[in-house]
């Protein structure tokens, strides 16, 4: 019997002790050949296996099925979108797929893992806000092969057409006592005030109307979603800038100021510098104002004090040092992307310009740990976030004059505001000034590319 050598290698090696028997029947010593043959490759399969796995986990990687949203219900849905009443938005630079996640309200600590001027703000108090589970609203795994490396998961989106929804449109007086009325989610389109562009981008502005006899229309928006710690992600290529101007990216708890407030983004009038503030029950405090102590690269502004009884509701803040991080120099910079991160180590807020954005944020994996110094932080040592600070929901808004704005239109020396509002703009108020001088706002507006809220796994 004449057999191809490597044919008879291969039949040897697989096959079974009787097979080899029937292989080699005319020959006794190709049967114990055969059999030594199985037992070895029998033997070493298990080995065998782990090399191949060893040499192509990256791609078995990627075909893994996603870890499970913490707080989340999956449900499935068809190729033409989410099922109905969904109304998710597609995760920035991330794929389409045909699996949504609903999220619900997380209202329980979690484990995160983590690594100037007197001038400081009020804050914006709460008005009445939803609390509760998103209605509506569902996000989009990211399909990015890196996101198996981050701990963070995203659990709500809002991005692209979809924008708008799973958000509250606060129709209430101002809290602040700005020169605006907010106006519903119907007005506010009417009016042109929010829109997605070209882009795919969220726009909102206010009213620009050349005078008005009180108060010109504007947009304050609150997420239905609510979290107990996480991490928020915000990208942003234009804000309201300007004097008279007093727009903010922040959160807010039930019953302020028992459930904390954590400003992101504020600032007012030609300020050039982002401030960061949180406001609280008394008890919460900064344990230094030595930025090195903190280990930040913002400068503490006024107290070290949290309390918003004990400051005169201005809370403690902390101002970047950068001086794309607001305004007009952010909007000529194409803006960048603000994070906020709760954790059992404290809230820090971190600032990178368009140029700087780490690409783990990019890819939808965020991994704090290699972010650096943030721009401020409140630790957990001395304010303890799940104590002062619980049911956030975010919220953007841009009101007019208001507490802070109204009262620095005469004052000057912040960085960006060289002349105070006064001197610029020749007019004694800022009430005044908005009243009568709509044009001065084609400025005051919000381009978001995207807002996601990642929590641990």
């Amino acid at each position: 019997m004449y057999l191809h050598l490597p044919l008879l290698l291969f039949l040897l090696a697989h096959a079974t002790q009787s097979e080899a028997n029937v292989l080699a029947r005319s020959s006794e010593s190709i049967v114990r050949v055969a059999t030594r043959a199985h037992r070895r490759a029998v033997k070493g399969s298990a080995g065998l296996a782990r090399d191949l796995r060893l040499s192509f986990r990256g791609i078995l990687a990627d075909t893994q099925q996603p870890a499970a949203i913490s707080n989340s219900r999956i449900y499935c849905v068809s190729s033409s979108g989410f099922s109905s009443g969904g109304n998710g938005s597609e995760i920035a630079n991330g794929g389409t797929t045909s699996v949504g996640f609903e999220p619900i309200s997380t209202n329980v600590p979690f484990s995160g893992s983590s690594s100037g001027s007197s001038a400081s703000s009020t804050s914006k108090l709460t008005g009445t806000t939803g609390t509760g589970t998103a209605t509506g609203s569902g996000s989009k795994p990211t399909s990015s092969a890196g996101a198996t490396s981050s701990p963070w998961k995203i659990v709500q989106s809002y991005q692209g057409s979809s924008f708008f929804n799973g958000w509250d449109f606060f129709t209430e007086s101002d809290p602040t006592h700005g020169t605006v009325n907010y106006v519903d989610q119907n007005t506010a389109q009417s009016a042109n005030l929010t829109s997605i562009n070209g882009a795919g981008h969220a726009i909102m502005s206010v009213e620009t109307t050349p005078t008005v006899a009180s108060v010109r229309q504007s947009v304050r928006i609150t997420t239905q979603f609510t979290y107990t710690g996480g991490l928020v992600i915000m990208d942003s290529v234009h804000m309201p800038t300007g004097c008279g101007t007093w727009p903010a990216f922040w959160s807010n708890g039930p019953n302020w100021p028992a459930g904390g407030e954590i400003d992101i983004v504020e600032g007012v009038n030609d300020y050039t510098n982002n401030q960061a503030t949180i406001h609280t029950n008394p008890g919460c405090s900064m344990p230094s104002s030595s930025s090195s102590a903190l280990n930040i690269t913002g400068d503490v502004v006024s107290t070290t004090d949290c309390a918003a009884a004990e400051t005169g509701n201005a809370g403690c803040g902390i101002r970047s040092a950068d001086t794309k991080s607001y305004g007009a120099t952010f909007n000529s910079n194409n803006g960048g992307v603000y994070a906020m991160m709760w954790t059992n180590d404290g809230i820090s807020v971190y600032f990178f310009e368009r140029n700087s954005i780490p690409s783990d944020i990019t890819n939808n994996a965020p991994l704090p740990d290699g972010w650096g110094q943030p721009m401020a932080f409140w630790p957990a040592s001395t304010c303890s976030p799940f104590q002062f600070f619980n049911s956030h929901s975010a919220i953007f808004d841009t009101t007019l004059c208001g507490d802070w704005a109204s009262g620095v239109w005469g004052s000057a020396g912040v960085p960006g505001q060289a002349q105070s509002c006064a001197q610029i703009t020749g007019v004694p108020t800022c009430q005044q000034f908005v009243q009568q001088n709509g044009a001065a706002f084609a400025q005051a507006y919000w381009e978001v590319k995207y807002v996601q809220i990642y929590q641990t796994s």
